[in-house]
């Protein structure tokens, strides 16, 4: 399941590629997290979990943006 979560995430920051925007905001901050997670729990699939997560927070944060601002006008 963490290998498909990783490579779903991978596919959304590719799509995202261009500019700073919320994906990688997220992702930024799931390595991070995961990082300090997995040196302080010893398990390294977390760190590519928490990635993961963090990539998919990111794109709905991004999508959310996207549709105030179709929905703004």
């Amino acid at each position: 399941m963490t290998i498909v979560m990783t490579a779903v995430a991978i596919i959304l920051l590719v799509l995202h590629w261009k500019g700073p925007n919320a994906v990688w905001g997220g992702a930024t901050l799931g390595v991070i997290v995961g990082l300090i997670i997995a040196l302080v729990a010893g398990d390294w699939g977390l760190l590519a979990l928490s990635f993961a997560v963090g990539t998919f927070a990111g794109t709905l944060f991004e999508w959310v943006g996207r549709l105030a601002k179709r929905l703004r006008g």
